[in-house]
């Protein structure tokens, strides 16, 4: 992998808590500089092509809009039907409709997660909380 040389102006906050976190590793201040950036910036090609801006785009939310994300679930009604169909699918051979309406509410419920495993990600970084902590 290539790498390219930046000059970046920071905060003294920033670079103080950079240098701790460094010395504290026990890294080069330019690992934790470069790890952080790739945790913040995430590679998002292998999310759903329709949600990469989205999660992209989360990276700039504040704490507060990241939590609601985080604590976000699917309706209520959603996550009966889901429930409903899955187990309906280990009894009998679902019809169409029920088969596309499975496949459907799959994917709110994996765009629910991926979404939620991004924001604690965020949150986890910013804040030096543990990942899943709820305060």
């Amino acid at each position: 992998m290539s790498t390219q040389n930046v000059t970046l102006q920071l905060p003294d906050g920033l670079l103080q808590r950079a240098r701790q976190a460094a010395a504290t590793l026990q890294r080069p201040l330019e690992d934790v500089l470069t790890a952080t950036l790739a945790a913040g910036l995430p590679d998002v090609q292998d999310a759903p092509a329709d949600m990469r801006v989205e999660l992209a785009r989360m990276t700039w939310l504040n704490d507060t809009d990241l939590w609601i994300v985080a604590r976000s679930v699917m309706l209520p009604k959603d996550q009966e039907q889901l429930r409903y169909l899955s187990e309906l699918q280990s009894q009998r051979t679902l019809t169409e409709d029920e088969e596309t309406r499975l496949r459907a509410l799959r994917r709110v419920y994996g765009e629910v997660t991926l979404r939620k495993a991004r924001a604690y990600a965020l949150l986890s970084l910013r804040g030096g909380r543990p990942l899943l902590a709820e305060n």
